[in-house]
């Protein structure tokens, strides 16, 4: 399992090419806050019963509010076999900050 900053992300979708799963863990009450776009949302909790939802050969990149459960459940993920695995540095709350202003925070 790898980093991956918000800048780095922002550039990887800018560019075009296949787009890895976006994995958002947060609570339902948190998308509806803010959220990144072509998300596929499984909160944290459910993960280990979702596991058929998630194609460990796609490049997956774990995403919540600060990078602190994106990480714990990346780690989950890679003792399952996933291997193309990214954790967002400091989660939405770091892509409001640097790539998207006008997103809510909380």
């Amino acid at each position: 399992m790898k980093q991956l900053s918000v800048r780095e992300l922002n550039e990887r979708l800018a560019a075009g090419g296949e787009v890895p799963v976006i994995l958002d863990v947060r609570e339902g009450w948190e998308l509806k806050i803010c959220s990144l776009p072509n998300i596929l949302h499984i909160p944290m909790g459910q993960i280990p019963t979702r596991l058929e939802e998630l194609d460990p050969a796609r490049e997956t990149v774990v995403v919540c509010h600060h990078g602190v459960r994106s990480l714990r459940v990346a780690h989950f993920l890679e003792s399952r076999g996933f291997s193309k695995l990214y954790n967002l540095q400091g989660g939405v709350d770091a892509w409001a900050r640097e790539i998207d202003p006008a997103m809510h925070t909380y």
